[in-house]
């Protein structure tokens, strides 16, 4: 598969999208399953289980663990889905006026011919950012289809960022991921991107982020 990266088209918009929610929406799963799994979450829903059937009947020790699983998804599904909500109204609904609109910032899509047709398969951006000391740049959107997961789209996309930040004479690039997001983190990592102190919170009610167990992750890279 013969991948190319180029600069965002304005006919790319209805495609990025869609490609932007799916992805994103994906993450819901794993963080239900992660926060299902942790020990206190498990002892909580066998205990509601028990006092479900104590109450006297099965159809209690069904329901009441139900309605907890239930609500965790929710919060799960809050966190990625109304991340996404939000950004489909805010940056991503004009992709040219905020991410092209400055020769500092870039929007990149990666496309490839599948089944003779030529598909976007992953999107990455930049924007500028001005500190008191310094000019960085912040890699964001990064999304890659999962048909191209695990052939390197995602190091050639990262890397796309990083060698535009060399360009603009950027001292660093920085990013934010989150805590559910492994396979992202791991390969933020193997680019040379590290972990740097942070309070940043998810843009969710505390107690939603609580139940999801849900962290902002801050990763920088020198230049």
């Amino acid at each position: 598969m013969q991948l190319v990266i180029r600069r965002y088209r304005p006919s790319d918009r209805d495609t990025v999208l869609a490609l932007y929610s799916t992805c994103m929406w994906e993450h819901i799963h794993p963080c239900f399953q992660n926060s299902m799994t942790r020990p206190h979450f498990l002892a909580i829903t066998l205990a509601l289980c028990g006092a479900g059937y104590h109450l006297g009947s099965v159809f209690g020790a069904v329901l009441l663990p139900g309605l907890w699983m239930g609500l965790v998804y929710y919060c799960c599904n809050e966190i990625y889905a109304g991340y996404v909500s939000m950004r489909l109204k805010t940056d991503m609904q004009d992709i040219p006026g905020n991410f092209l609109s400055r020769p500092d910032d870039c929007f990149w899509v990666a496309e490839a011919e599948i089944d003779g047709r030529v598909q976007i398969m992953g999107t990455v951006a930049v924007l500028a950012k001005q500190s008191e000391k310094e000019k960085y740049g912040e890699l964001q959107r990064m999304i890659i289809s999962p048909v191209c997961r695990r052939v390197g789209l995602g190091s050639r996309m990262a890397q796309t960022v990083v060698d535009f930040c060399k360009e603009q004479g950027f001292s660093k690039v920085a990013l934010e991921t989150s805590s559910t997001q492994t396979p992202a983190v791991a390969l933020y990592k193997k680019l040379g991107f590290c972990h740097v102190p942070s309070h940043i919170k998810p843009e969710a009610p505390s107690w939603v982020v609580m139940l999801a167990n849900v962290s902002v992750l801050k990763m920088e890279k020198q230049l």
